[in-house]
């Protein structure tokens, strides 16, 4: 029997994993905060069955599967576990994958109070952007047990190019976060190095073509670079969430007295780009905080 799933979290990123989902003939119902996307956005999967939902409770009740995607630790906390939360609603040895990026210990904890109600947890984490998930072509960093991710990837399959078990639960959010250090240190190495290109008389464009097949060149520079050249900060990747996420990877860092320069660098011209009300921007907006 096909499982059922309950979707939480109907943004950029999960909506084309919904129709993911609906695509490969499961059975789905759907719960956003602003119930107008049943009628703009997400109109077309109710027209293909998808079950809309007005509450956390109509969601999770009767599904074999729950799945989050909204923003912060927070969320994730209060839409599992706050007072009428969807672990209120669920079912014995339903399985949650949350798709967020949040932070690992507490992460941790999330999957062991689920565990105290008999319930599976995984954090899987993804990386590929909005191109990756309308493609279904995500990476996925999953953290759990090995059970419970192998159940979990019956639905995570519809979307995913790539499916790597790091660990125990929160090890998907270290990988993760691990990825967001080495991407935002990378953007902010592709600003400097236009800037100093810029500043010496070089076209940045020409050093561009000059050295993204080289070993510098990455896929973040060939991504990043064209938008830097042209100070087209129109987002691509809202900054605010890198923000969000290098901010978990310092103060995780810090946790374990652990000394990340680099990381320490980026996590202050992020704090400046919010502090400016540039959050919404691109992330190439690093280039523009060097001038």
């Amino acid at each position: 029997m096909a499982l059922t799933v309950g979707f939480i979290g109907l943004g950029t990123m999960g909506l084309p994993m919904a129709r993911h989902i609906v695509n490969r003939g499961f059975r789905i119902k759907l719960y956003a905060r602003r119930a107008s996307i049943f009628e703009t956005k997400a109109k077309s999967l109710v027209e293909q069955g998808a079950i809309p939902c007005l509450n956390l409770s109509e969601v999770s009740t009767d599904v074999d599967v729950v799945i989050t995607n909204v923003t912060g630790t927070d969320d994730v906390e209060s839409v599992l576990l706050g007072e009428g939360g969807a672990a209120s609603f669920t079912k014995p040895n339903t399985i949650f994958i949350d798709h967020s990026t949040i932070d690992p210990a507490r992460t941790k904890g999330i999957s062991q109070r689920l565990d105290a109600l008999g319930m599976d947890f995984v954090d899987a984490p993804v990386s590929g952007g909005v191109w990756a998930s309308e493609e279904g072509r995500l990476i996925v960093m999953q953290g759990g047990s090995e059970e419970a991710c192998l159940r979990a990837n019956e639905i995570i399959n519809c979307y995913a190019k790539t499916i790597t078990r790091v660990g125990t639960a929160g090890h998907g959010q270290i990988a993760k976060l691990s990825n967001q250090i080495a991407q935002t240190i990378t953007i902010q190495g592709v600003a400097e190095c236009l800037t100093f290109a810029k500043k010496l008389g070089a076209d940045p464009d020409a050093v561009f073509q000059a050295i993204k097949d080289g070993m510098g060149g990455s896929q973040m520079m060939s991504l990043m670079a064209p938008k830097m050249i042209a100070e087209d900060f129109d987002a691509g990747i809202e900054a605010r969430l890198h923000a969000k996420d290098v901010g978990i990877a310092h103060e995780t860092a810090l946790d374990q007295t652990l000394s990340l320069p680099c990381l320490e660098f980026v996590n202050r011209q992020y704090k400046a780009i919010m502090e400016q009300d540039l959050g919404m921007c691109d992330s190439s907006i690093l280039f523009d905080m060097l001038k």
